[in-house]
């Protein structure tokens, strides 16, 4: 309907000579305010509320407080929903374009803004159109107010024109609490473009007579297993590998797992091919076809792998890799049964025979370094050092038997060299050192570097060593074609013998003693003589020892021995000093530390630091 009175009501009225404000009743157009009446609560009120008697001058209410406009509307703000359009000159597809915005008006500072909703994939920028600002409403500098804006209309922001098509609740409520008559709202207009491209594409495929859904209905969970192994061996690092083919029945669908080993130095990826329809048979390709396509579709198979494309001991080309079925599960055999009357599926053994072992030929010892070092280039590419017996190495850590050896040989300059043998608990070598000797024109020192040595005929191949059982006194060690006889020992060696009896033979030990005992007599001779004096006859005694002594070890007296003492004695009394003495002896290579000479340099001593020289000259007086 249309109005045909617009003309607003009379709010001016006096009463007993006064002028007052009355509210109007009706609006524009004459239709009903129904903000301006009393609600039938505040009539009832009024009709039982009593009048109250004043007497004397009537009081003033006082003013009611003044409200700032940014508190009385603040977090008020009215919002209207709308769109304008957008030309597109550079498409086929769309000539415009209808973007959806959102106003706001706030009603605190009468400012607004412009917002449009973000779009996924619009490839718009969106979000904040218009920033939060007054708004010129024309070229005299007019703003915008909320009294401009109502529905159904278009408004002019920067040369672009929105249309209004509705607004919320709260605005509608405050706009027509201010006496503003609102326009009915419009439906929202959507971008056709967008609308287009939601709509879901043509297919112009005849649709097959295949029951798909019976299909589902009658296979669903029903999966057909094949054991497999891919074996590629024939390229280089090749190896053969084990999977397990699926065969979903429900959709035509294959699968390939791969079975993992302990230990395969593989990442633990359990599937090889995702579950899809696998194409058997494809068109033919041109020349100018990518050989790498992200999909197939339909049109370029012809023919799909099915059910009976699979059996086992045969091969099937999946994706380029050939798949050898060697075995299948009780549910597949049955299956294969009564579908196409198949009942020869029997497990093909795929195990390979082991490689036939090659002996290996080791060969001869060239005779450079030790067997053991050189048997390990026999093993490996890179020579890893031999295994040693560590616990041996620390149960007989510098554990050293020495002994005392003369060269055997025809040469006699050779007969009267003296060596010191050593042998090595720990590592089973063996070293030699010859002693300096004066005037002898042999260059003394290391004879033999430590060394494993193997007794005399022995093979190269299976050596055998020298042992500490194989060294005794008397016994005749052959090193490298130069023959020892071992003459003497110390100390440790009669003592290591004895804590190991298990090692040593009894008769051994007791030879070892008995060569032994002389030196042990002398030495408690001398501890004797040491506290009383001696006598002649041990005197003469000892000599005849010490001589036997030197003879058994073939050891040569100096004739310039007996000038030296005589010319060292000034005074002529057959008396040296203790210092002087051992100088002397020290000089002719005497061994004063054996026990048999410390008796003897006892039994010649007067006083402390003295000794009778010719008594001690009688030794090597022959």
């Amino acid at each position: 309907m249309k109005k045909t009175a617009f003309h607003r009501s009379q709010t001016l009225s006096y009463k007993n000579g006064f002028a007052f404000k009355r509210l109007p009743t009706v609006g524009i157009g004459r239709e009903r305010l129904h903000v301006n009446q009393l609600s039938q609560a505040e009539l009832d009120e009024l009709s039982n509320k009593r009048p109250t008697l004043t007497y004397g001058q009537p009081k003033q209410a006082p003013p009611s407080d003044f409200i700032p406009a940014h508190v009385a509307f603040d977090k008020k703000v009215l919002k209207f929903n709308g769109y304008f359009q957008e030309d597109v000159p550079i498409s086929t597809e769309e000539h415009f374009r209808v973007r959806q915005v959102d106003m706001y008006y706030y009603l605190e500072d009468d400012t607004m803004s412009v917002m449009e909703p973000i779009v996924e994939n619009s490839g718009i920028p969106q979000g904040k159109f218009i920033k939060r600002q007054r708004l010129p409403k024309n070229d005299r500098g007019d703003n915008y107010h909320w009294k401009d804006l109502n529905r159904s209309i278009n408004i002019t922001i920067y040369g672009k024109t929105f249309r209004i098509v509705d607004c919320d609740a709260f605005t509608q409520t405050f706009l027509e609490s201010q006496g503003i008559e609102l326009n009915p709202p419009e439906k929202m207009i959507f971008d056709p473009y967008t609308e287009l491209r939601k709509m879901p594409l043509r297919m112009y495929v005849t649709p097959s007579d295949f029951d798909q859904l019976k299909q589902f209905l009658a296979f669903d969970k029903k999966v057909l297993r094949f054991y497999a192994i891919w074996d590629d061996t024939v390229n280089m690092f090749g190896e053969s590998r084990r999977f397990i083919i699926h065969y979903y029945l429900a959709d035509d669908t294959v699968e390939v797992r791969e079975c993992h080993e302990r230990n395969d130095g593989r990442d633990p990826f359990p599937v090889l091919i995702r579950r899809q329809r696998l194409p058997k048979k494809t068109v033919e390709k041109t020349d100018t076809f990518p050989t790498c396509v992200l999909e197939i579709s339909d049109q370029e198979v012809l023919e799909w792998f099915t059910a009976k494309d699979f059996a086992v001991g045969k091969s099937t080309t999946l994706l380029g890799r050939s798949f050898f079925l060697y075995d299948c599960d009780e549910f597949t055999r049955q299956f294969y049964r009564d579908k196409f009357g198949i009942d020869g599926f029997q497990p093909v053994d795929i195990k390979k025979r082991p490689p036939e072992e090659v002996t290996q030929v080791i060969p001869p010892y060239n005779g450079f370094g030790f067997l053991e070092d050189s048997l390990q280039n026999c093993f490996s590419l890179i020579p890893k050092p031999p295994k040693k017996d560590i616990i041996k190495m620390l149960q007989n850590d510098r554990q050293v038997l020495r002994y005392a050896v003369m060269m055997e040989s025809p040469n006699p300059e050779d007969r009267k060299r003296r060596f010191v043998l050593s042998y090595c608990l720990a590592t089973d070598m063996m070293s030699i050192y010859e002693p300096p000797t004066r005037n002898s024109g042999i260059i003394a020192g290391k004879f033999l570097s430590k060394t494993r040595v193997p007794k005399p005929g022995s093979s190269p191949d299976s050596p055998v060593y020298y042992g500490p059982t194989d060294l005794s006194i008397g016994a005749t060690v052959e090193v490298f074609s130069h023959r020892f006889v071992i003459t003497d020992a110390d100390t440790y060696v009669l003592n290591y013998m004895e804590s190991h009896p298990g090692i040593f033979p009894e008769a051994a030990v007791q030879s070892m003693r008995n060569h032994f005992a002389p030196r042990q007599a002398a030495a408690e001779a001398v501890k004797r003589l040491e506290q009383s004096e001696p006598d002649q006859q041990e005197l003469d005694a000892a000599v005849a020892q010490t001589q036997e002594h030197l003879q058994r070890h073939n050891y040569l007296p100096d004739g310039d021995m007996q000038a030296a003492f005589l010319q060292r004695d000034k005074d002529g009394l057959g008396l040296l000093d203790k210092a002087d003495f051992l100088e002397l002896c020290d000089r002719f290579k005497v061994p004063v530390d054996d026990p048999l000479f410390q008796k003897l340099i006892c039994l010649c001593s007067h006083g402390e630091n003295q000794i009778k020289y010719p008594s001690f000259l009688r030794v090597f007086q022959c």
